[in-house]
């Protein structure tokens, strides 16, 4: 962790390994404030939707350290515990360093369950669950 200038509140450095563009970026983040806000604050681009922690858009997973969450609404707690995150209400709580999923994989892991069964979709419950997937 980083001191603050003033001293008060921690910082932490975050590392985001955007997947879909092939970009990383890193930067500091205060431990009371939101990511993705402090990204935007810097001019650094991530993907998001609501704002408010009701969808997975911002959705990410974390690889190493942790992200505090209590009003990430779109992700069950189920998935909090197998390391996603949404950056749009997430605070750091140390160094952390995450990387964006496949554009639909934490909306298909929270609903895909809802809805049937189509092919050439992938199934990344079963994929997360770390049986092979064999599609006909």
């Amino acid at each position: 962790a980083y001191s603050s200038p003033s001293g008060e509140v921690p910082t932490h450095k975050v590392t985001v390994h955007d997947t879909q563009r092939g970009i990383v970026h890193e930067f500091v983040v205060p431990e009371d404030q939101y990511i993705l806000h402090t990204a935007e604050s810097q001019n650094i681009t991530l993907p998001f939707a609501c704002r408010h922690g009701c969808c997975t858009s911002c959705a990410v997973r974390i690889k190493n350290g942790q992200i505090r969450q209590p009003e990430a609404l779109g992700i069950s707690a189920e998935l909090k515990e197998k390391g996603y995150a949404l950056l749009c209400v997430g605070f750091p709580s140390t160094d952390v360093e995450v990387e964006t999923p496949d554009e639909d994989e934490v909306y298909w892991l929270q609903f895909g369950r809802y809805f049937p069964e189509t092919s050439g979709e992938r199934d990344y419950a079963l994929e997360l669950s770390g049986r092979q997937v064999i599609k006909k």
